[in-house]
């Protein structure tokens, strides 16, 4: 006799596939349900203790989780209101751990599309693109407190600059917007991020404005600097953070090699060949190397 000859009336109501395979994700969707409606009847049944006051039906509410939408049935009073604030709160419609994850998704790029997908998946149908923009405005505050924190003026011997041109909605419209950022290393190799801003094109005033916001939040001991020649950054790094020295950052100047090759084929050949470059792991190596790249024509003169 196998262990599922004869199956229990709870076993034939699990949610299954087509394959016989339990649903989890729908089993863990209903187990959710049934607590959370189970815990707003019996707060209810507390309050109506005693004959004091008297329930009056229920009133449905959905509410968006990470394991699918929960229809809450909320007890009503005939005397006064009941509303579970343990529970949900007032006018959310999405779970904060839905949120959450929402957010992550935005912030790593994915588009309000994909997401919306991936909620379907999730098992919440009514995530509309309009949500998820309403829900990446949550890291609006994250971003204010990443961008105004104190850098507490410990030294920061090496700084990486970069700007990033994204597609940005703007009154309207979509339009490409640059992002700066600014990463640090402390004495103890320690990374952080010292500031993110979004400016409308990347050019010598944005990039005065970016680091000197920096500088007087407490930047301090910069040593050297790894960025791009944009000749608006090395100007405005120039006078910000005087007596550092600049580096060529190495994925620019590849890029910058790879552009001069005519053909994809050359270009992949020239990628391959600067990259041993960077990858020496001593003087008479990268001396090497240098040389051989000179007699390329691969330009490294800067």
């Amino acid at each position: 006799m196998g262990i599922l000859s004869d199956p229990t009336p709870d076993m034939l109501a699990m949610p299954r596939f087509d394959d016989g395979a339990i649903d989890m994700q729908e089993l863990l969707r209903r187990l959710a349900e049934q607590v959370v409606n189970a815990v707003m009847d019996a707060e209810a049944d507390r309050l109506c203790g005693g004959g004091a006051n008297s329930r009056s039906g229920y009133r449905e509410r959905s509410l968006a989780t990470c394991v699918g939408t929960l229809t809450l049935r909320i007890p009503k009073l005939r005397s006064g209101s009941f509303f579970p604030e343990d529970v949900l709160g007032r006018h959310r419609r999405v779970d904060r751990a839905l949120v959450a994850a929402v957010a992550e998704m935005y912030a790593t790029g994915t588009s309000t599309r994909k997401v919306q997908r991936v909620a379907e998946k999730m098992g919440v149908s009514r995530l509309s693109k309009d949500q998820v923009s309403a829900i990446a405005s949550s890291l609006d505050a994250d971003i204010e407190d990443l961008c105004g924190r104190p850098l507490d003026g410990s030294p920061v011997p090496y700084v990486w600059l970069d700007a990033t041109c994204v597609k940005c909605r703007r009154e309207g419209r979509v339009a490409s917007t640059a992002v700066v950022t600014a990463i640090g290393c402390d004495a103890g190799g320690w990374r952080r991020v010292l500031g993110v801003d979004v400016v409308d094109t990347e050019s010598y005033d944005s990039w005065l404005a970016f680091l000197r916001a920096i500088r007087s939040r407490g930047a301090a001991g910069v040593r050297l600097v790894v960025s791009d020649a944009h000749p608006g950054l090395v100007r405005a790094l120039g006078e910000v953070f005087q007596g550092a020295a600049r580096q060529r950052c190495a994925v620019h100047l590849m890029r910058d090699c790879m552009r001069e090759a005519g053909s994809w084929q050359l270009r992949r050949r020239v990628g391959r060949i600067v990259s041993q470059v960077f990858r020496g792991r001593d003087a008479a190596t990268m001396t090497a190397m240098y040389c051989f790249s000179q007699q390329l024509n691969l330009g490294f003169h800067d």
